[in-house]
């Protein structure tokens, strides 16, 4: 795990990259800072997460990190025991994570629950939608840690590190480290409901959007060919054929619309 500082003083807000060692679009996005040194207002946390994973250019080498927390300084996997170190590291402060998908092109924002500082500090980002995990958290680091995970966009790509810049730089401003204005735009809410599954096959299809509303009887996956059908209305969130071994994605309800305020001066 690499830790750095921007400003002196005691962080109260941190940037992590590099959760999983497959996602390098914020490590770009916080190597960027360091060499830019941008003088701050308040000081902040940079760190760089997986060092190890990264460097194999793996998601993870024992298990996934990301489900990990809060994790063991005694754990037998190297996860387990950087967990414990990471929640030691960003205990106080608010943390913003950056991830990447295989499901989505367009940024969004993952929060544990909805709170006055999601709803105030999320639609300040350049997201299209904030997704709730509701019951699906455990062993993320936000159920240790206050934190928002952004997912940049699709994995590997020029865009999402691109884009990692730019969310990292709108939060930095949204919690008055970086001087400057956001614009606060209209934001859809999700809250996930449920997981899909997926059997094992050779072959993996997915025939709707994330985000857009599935209706019952509409066909919206299949395994090898054998369809999976909308028992009732849902939102597909982090849908894909390939993005996780054993599930297609989640399921969600569309809870709220956070309206536009304009300009944050």
């Amino acid at each position: 795990m690499r830790v750095a500082q921007l400003g002196s003083g005691t962080p109260e807000v941190a940037v992590v990259a590099g959760v999983h060692g497959d996602e390098p679009c914020g490590v770009r996005a916080v190597e960027r800072l360091l060499d830019e040194r941008p003088t701050v207002e308040r000081p902040v946390k940079l760190i760089v997460a997986n060092e190890k994973a990264l460097e194999r250019r793996v998601r993870f080498v024992d298990e996934d990190l990301n489900r990990t927390f809060p994790g063991d300084p005694n754990a037998t996997t190297h996860e387990g025991r950087l967990a414990h170190e990471l929640v030691a590291e960003l205990d106080g402060c608010l943390t913003f994570s950056m991830h990447s998908t295989q499901s989505h092109a367009d940024p969004f924002a993952i929060v544990n629950a909805m709170s006055e500082r999601t709803t105030e500090l999320v639609p300040r980002l350049p997201v299209a939608a904030m997704v709730e995990t509701g019951n699906f958290a455990e062993g993320r680091l936000f159920s240790e840690i206050q934190t928002i995970e952004v997912e940049c966009g699709l994995q590997g790509s020029e865009t999402a590190a691109q884009n990692a810049d730019r969310l990292t730089r709108a939060f930095l401003t949204a919690v008055d480290a970086l001087p400057g204005d956001t614009v606060t735009r209209e934001l859809p809410v999700f809250r996930l409901t449920d997981v899909i599954r997926k059997e094992r096959a050779d072959t993996y299809e997915v025939f709707v959007e994330n985000f857009a509303e599935v209706e019952p009887g509409q066909t919206f996956a299949a395994a090898d060919g054998d369809e999976q059908v909308a028992a009732e209305p849902f939102y597909p969130v982090l849908m894909s054929s390939n993005g996780y071994r054993d599930v297609f994605g989640y399921a969600a309800e569309k809870v709220d619309v956070l309206q536009s305020t304009g300009t944050a001066d």
